[in-house]
């Protein structure tokens, strides 16, 4: 489906009041749209928030065994450099920088959403699997609002909640992309405010616990907005918590360090159903290629990062969310 006609069927579609799904990549090359009846579970299997279309008895993950092999830190390295002098000269004040991990794993695409723990889960045409934590907008009534995520860090070390809010760099990171995601609510929505800031989720995975820090932003829609879901999302994409800011030489950025398409990883999947729309950034995202499974992670730098434990963040963001 071209862009242009994903737009224009997303608003037909919500002025209709029709039901229905969708998923756009990260470069816009691929976006899909399907009315919520014709969506088939042999294909494409969905939970959002816990509305779902997948009918079958829920498998228990405990046994998950997950086996990666991580860039080799050297090649990291030259990737981070090149974000990093970027940040330097004054491009970008964040660059989200993310990496391809190959990985084997103990069970199928499909089995492994009928366990994961997540707010966001996505079983697609066994090409991808997504199970993500990370909002990218809700609409209710009129009120549209957004949860940027930005800092990770092991719930068992001690004193974790308070390391990761007391930490300058994480806090200067989370700063930006909160203040990105308030200009671009402000494109579509009027009076829009932080209505909670820096708060904790807790994740439990097959790797262990981890504590996420997120924001709430909101702001107010016009009376009309259901005939304009189409376009509302363009304003806003890509999602400002996996790219940076400024956006536009950000993405450039982003380009030329990773060096390959991003595909379905830190697109945008959700679903409206006649009333109210929610939607999750595709983080946490393993794909298929034959025979081969890989798992994209990464994170945000900034002239205050660290290769090393940037390097860290991406490994440790390879798991699968269980209860």
């Amino acid at each position: 489906m071209a862009l242009d006609d994903f737009v224009r069927q997303l608003n037909a579609w919500g002025a209709e009041r029709v039901p229905f799904l969708f998923f756009i990549d990260f470069e816009k090359k691929r976006p899909r749209a399907y009315k919520l009846a014709e969506v088939n579970p042999a294909e494409i299997l969905y939970s959002i928030n816990g509305f779902s279309n997948y009918q079958g008895e829920k498998l228990t993950l405990n046994t998950i065994e997950l086996k990666k092999w991580p860039l080799p830190f050297n090649e990291y390295a030259i990737k981070y450099k090149s974000v990093f002098d970027r940040l330097s000269y004054g491009d970008s004040f964040l660059t989200n920088l993310t990496i391809k991990t190959p990985i084997n794993i103990n069970a199928t695409l499909r089995n492994l959403f009928t366990g994961v723990q997540a707010k966001y889960a996505c079983w697609y045409k066994d090409e991808f699997l997504v199970f993500s934590p990370e909002t990218f907008v809700q609409i209710k009534g009129r009120t549209i609002s957004s949860f940027p995520m930005k800092g990770t860090i092991d719930a068992n070390i001690p004193d974790a909640e308070n390391i990761i809010l007391n930490d300058k760099k994480e806090k200067a990171e989370h700063i930006t992309i909160v203040d990105l995601i308030r200009n671009d609510l402000s494109q579509v929505a009027e009076h829009v405010r932080v209505s909670r800031f820096r708060y904790i989720d807790k994740l439990k995975t097959s790797e262990g616990t981890l504590l996420q820090v997120s924001s709430e932003v909101a702001g107010d829609l016009p009376e009309n907005f259901n005939s304009q879901l189409g376009d509302i999302l363009m304003k806003l994409l890509p999602a400002g918590s996996i790219s940076g800011a400024p956006k536009p030489k950000t993405i450039e950025i982003i380009q030329q360090a990773e060096d390959e398409p991003r595909g379905y990883y830190t697109g945008v999947f959700g679903y409206f159903d006649g009333n109210n729309l929610d939607s999750g950034v595709m983080i946490r995202f393993i794909e298929k290629h034959g025979n081969q499974y890989f798992y994209r992670s990464g994170g945000g730098i900034t002239t205050q990062s660290d290769a090393t434990a940037e390097y860290q963040e991406a490994i440790n963001k390879i798991y699968v969310p269980v209860d």
